[in-house]
């Protein structure tokens, strides 16, 4: 091939290429869908609220102050949401360690959830902060020193990301048509996920750790030196719960993307998962018992935060354990799910406990979330969804390459 042959066929290639990402930010599907009509307002608001954030600072939208520097937007969109992605890390432990191949089909997608999730709950950790650009300073252990907790989660954070993204961008070259980068990407998978497990049962422990210091100020029924652990061991069934939920209605809705195959081993799948949510829930109750006895808290039970306490436990913790034992015996796919649901309200509920209900429990003035606060939670909850979507309809991510033609090589191919 001639020299002005070759320059040719890289700007063919380059041309097809941007035609073919300008065909894919198309919308696929109904537009006026009932979830499109919610959340594309609250989505608007949302970004509005931000903007005024941003502009006037923090005490325009919201109600933190210095006495309570983090609220909603931490005790939710990150100590809540980075527990609802433990299902990557565990998925992928699961898949690539145990050799348990049964999981495969659900992997991809998992790893995708995990990954937008600690990308969105990352850029909302950015508007907790009074000065946005201050960020890098517990990346450099600036002001708090390489040794403080705050600068072990922020690397631990960003490198789950990278992490995250490596192992899910074999899906992203397959979409591309990039052969050759899949092969290598997917050579890469093994040691993102040895990487990713390691990171993230450091840094899921580790936003527990962050509240240690704050022993005067946790209710002492949620605080204890085990907060790192009880989140860590909180973190698989509250993601392996994720994963029955998500899965439940990602199944539903993109039904045409799963092959007939995997429709059938889905409730095997939930199953399973079902068993490890059960084991992991008795250890953390065990735990939480002898945390209970351990540091003589059973007369704080006959008082209000107690009754607060018992609801989170027994409603939240013992009773979805109990259905999902019931929903292994009886075979009841439908215990499962309810079963997840309750844990993951258990979950929030636990988070926003020691983050904001618990925290300064005994003040004269209390710290509430604005109706901004919430609005802007709900605004980027509904933005991952809409990334999430986009994917899903155009990478394989629920279906083999086998189902999807190779845009860019067939364009390119055309073009020449």
């Amino acid at each position: 091939m001639s020299q002005i042959e070759t320059v040719a066929s890289a700007e063919a290639q380059a041309d097809s290429r941007w035609r073919f990402l300008l065909s894919e930010l198309k919308p696929k599907g109904k537009i006026f869908t009932p979830f499109n009509i919610v959340s594309v307002p609250i989505i608007i608001l949302g970004l509005i609220i931000i903007f005024i954030r941003f502009w006037k600072g923090l005490g325009a939208v919201t109600n933190l102050s210095q006495t309570v520097p983090w609220g909603l937007w931490i005790g939710f969109d990150v100590v809540t949401g980075v527990a609802f992605a433990g299902g990557a890390y565990v998925l992928t432990f699961m898949v690539y360690v145990l050799n348990l191949k049964k999981y495969e089909p659900i992997v991809r997608v998992t790893v995708l959830n995990g990954f937008l999730a600690y990308l969105f709950y990352a850029g909302a950790l950015l508007l907790d902060l009074g000065r946005p650009w201050n960020v890098i300073n517990p990346i450099i252990g600036n002001s708090f020193g390489t040794s403080s907790v705050l600068f072990l989660v922020a690397w631990h954070f960003m490198l789950y990301m990278l992490a995250t993204l490596i192992e899910f961008s074999p899906a992203v070259a397959e979409w591309l048509g990039m052969e050759r980068a899949r092969r290598i990407l997917k050579g890469m998978t093994i040691g993102a996920v040895i990487f990713g497990i390691t990171l993230s049962t450091l840094h899921q422990s580790g936003l527990g750790a962050l509240y240690l210091m704050a022993v005067d100020k946790i209710h002492p029924l949620w605080y204890t030196e085990f907060i790192p652990i009880l989140f860590f061991v909180s973190s698989i069934f509250a993601g392996l719960s994720m994963v029955i939920f998500e899965g439940s209605i990602t199944y539903r809705v993109f039904s045409e993307k799963v092959s007939d195959k995997d429709h059938k081993h889905h409730d095997k799948l939930i199953f399973g998962m079902a068993k490890v949510c059960a084991g992991a829930m008795f250890a953390y109750l065990f735990l939480k018992l002898l945390i209970l006895v351990h540091e003589q808290q059973w007369a704080l039970l006959s008082t209000g935060f107690g009754a607060w306490y018992l609801l989170e436990i027994v409603g939240f913790v013992i009773l979805p354990m109990i259905l999902f034992i019931s929903s292994i015996k009886q075979h009841n796919l439908v215990l499962s799910k309810i079963a997840a649901v309750l844990t993951l309200v258990g979950i929030i509920l636990n988070r926003l406990n020691i983050t904001v209900i618990g925290f300064h429990w005994d003040a004269a003035v209390r710290y509430v979330p604005t109706w901004m606060e919430i609005v802007v939670t709900l605004a980027i909850i509904f933005i991952e969804i809409w990334v999430f979507r986009w994917v899903i309809l155009r990478m394989p991510v629920l279906s083999k390459l086998s189902k999807y033609r190779k845009p860019l090589t067939h364009q390119i191919n055309e073009a020449e």
